[in-house]
C-alpha cells in the first residue's frame, strides 16, 4: 500500500488558500484542515469574525464551540514548523 506524504505549509502557502479564488483552508494545533465545503465559510470568513488561510489556534479560544467542530473537516496537511 503507497503512503501518502502529507503537504506542509508554511503560514505564507496557507494565506493562499484564504477562499478568495478557490480552496478555503484553515490551521488549528497544527493542522491543516479544508473547510472549503462549508457554508459557514463562504468568502472565506466564518461569522464575519475569523479569516481563512489563517492558523486560527488562538482565536479559538474567543469561540463559542470547540475544537470538535473540525472533526468535520478533512486534514490535508499539517504546518511546518
Amino acid at each position: 500500500m503507497e503512503m501518502r506524504k502529507v503537504k506542509e505549509y508554511t503560514l505564507e502557502e496557507l494565506a493562499e488558500y484564504n477562499g478568495q479564488n478557490g480552496k478555503t483552508y484553515i490551521a488549528y494545533q497544527g493542522q491543516v484542515y479544508d473547510v472549503s465545503d462549508s457554508y459557514l465559510w463562504d468568502g472565506g470568513t466564518h461569522q464575519g469574525l475569523h479569516d481563512a488561510g489563517k492558523d486560527l489556534t488562538e482565536e479559538m479560544d474567543e469561540a463559542p464551540h470547540g475544537p470538535e467542530i473540525f472533526k468535520d473537516y478533512p486534514v490535508i496537511g499539517t504546518m511546518k514548523k
